[in-house]
């Protein structure tokens, strides 16, 4: 069975061959040369060789996103890690894109007006990873957002960044299977003002309602071009809370935020689509909101919250007949061990979680460089070793 038939299978409740596995971010250069895989020139020296050409570097940086080979050449390289660290599902990029250079390459500010800076990390072993790191935004105001330039769905990278992830799946015989990536409602738009101007546009209920109702209006028609062009799952970036909470009352998600998840889902369904959203913090309060939108695949049911009963296996009983469940092993665990808990805590998900289908293997939030490789290889070996269907309960 391949990545992509074993995924889908899994996602309609039934059992695969084996149980799929699935990382939404990894940016861990140790787990890169644990596995073979060159560690690529840092992405920071390309962007302060263009960032000194001005406009003229951010127009190659589009450029580049619309060319397919420069696209598939960057994703041979990252695919070919993610087979080897034995996922099934890999990430295209549908939007975020960056649209203006930083001032000495130090970052980029994306398409929605956020500031994202680069920051160096070094594990243990002095392998560097760059990561990048959301540092405010542009949009002060809801003055500044109407005259920010606003995405647009139509425009080709998105589709050539689709089609491209595709086609490297098929030369890689579909042992990953490649799903686009794309922005939402809620993440980009409190951070496209920043927390403090996005709470105080609550006070003009007009001025709010544009806002999501143009981040629902993006989503959708690049929900309905991706679906058209044949995507089986789309992935939605939408953070709703933190470890405490919600970012906003139960009640303005369901003025703002799920009318649109509904319509976004239903659309998707209409063409033999699955919607996945990604979601950190603790989303109890608005859980049966995400289940009657329709949403398919929840992911990573953070298991740090505060809330003691947010618990993988709480939403597997409540509500594992309806929604696929993603994630959850926890970072921090992976990051200090010891190993024994993190080989403890795999098998119990493999036993607990995964018979019956609707379930991917992976982390409660994401593989960062604080990881040691060997923790993460003794997490998936254990999905290796004993998450081939049917389970067997006597591990």
């Amino acid at each position: 069975m391949d990545a992509q038939e074993r995924v889908l299978k899994a996602i309609n409740h039934e059992e695969p061959d084996k149980v799929p596995a699935f990382e939404s971010t990894i940016t861990n250069n140790g787990l890169k040369k644990y596995y073979g895989i060159e560690i690529e020139k840092s992405e920071i020296q390309l962007y302060k060789s263009l960032s000194k050409l001005g406009k003229k570097g951010d127009r190659l940086l589009q450029k580049g996103y619309c060319n397919k080979n420069i696209v598939k050449s960057v994703m041979r390289n990252f695919y070919e890690f993610c087979k080897r660290a034995h996922l099934d599902l890999v990430l295209s990029m549908g939007a975020l894109f960056n649209r203006k250079l930083l001032e000495n390459g130090e970052g980029f500010i994306d398409e929605f007006g956020r500031i994202m800076k680069f920051e160096s990390y070094v594990d243990k072993n002095g392998i560097e990873t760059v990561i990048v790191g959301y540092h405010g935004s542009v949009i002060n105001s809801f003055e500044d957002y109407e005259s920010w330039e606003q995405p647009d769905p139509n425009w080709e990278a998105r589709l050539i960044n689709f089609e491209a992830g595709r086609e490297v799946q098929e030369e890689m015989n579909n042992r990953v299977f490649s799903i686009p990536a794309i922005s939402a409602l809620m993440e980009v738009t409190w951070e496209s003002f920043g927390l403090e101007n996005f709470s105080k546009l609550f006070a003009r209920s007009a001025q709010i309602k544009k806002v999501f109702d143009d981040r629902g209006k993006f989503t959708l028609e690049l929900v309905k071009i991706l679906a058209e062009h044949d995507a089986k799952i789309i992935l939605l970036w939408d953070d709703y809370g933190y470890k405490n909470g919600l970012f906003m009352s139960p009640r303005n998600y369901r003025k703002y935020v799920f009318p649109w998840i509904k319509r976004i889902c239903d659309a998707a369904h209409r063409m033999d689509c699955k919607i996945m959203l990604h979601s950190d913090g603790d989303l109890t309060e608005i859980l049966d909101d995400i289940v009657n939108s329709g949403v398919d695949v929840l992911n990573p049911i953070e298991p740090t919250t505060a809330n003691p009963d947010y618990t993988i296996c709480n939403l597997k009983e409540k509500y594992g007949d309806k929604l696929t469940l993603s994630g959850n092993i926890s970072p921090m665990l992976l990051a200090s061990g010891p190993i024994q808990e993190i080989i403890s805590y795999s098998k119990r998900l493999i036993k607990e979680i995964a018979p019956g289908g609707g379930f991917l293997f992976g982390s409660g939030h994401s593989i960062n460089p604080a990881i040691p490789p060997q923790h993460y290889e003794a997490m998936q070996q254990i999905k290796e070793q004993y998450g081939s269907y049917p389970i067997d309960h006597n591990f």
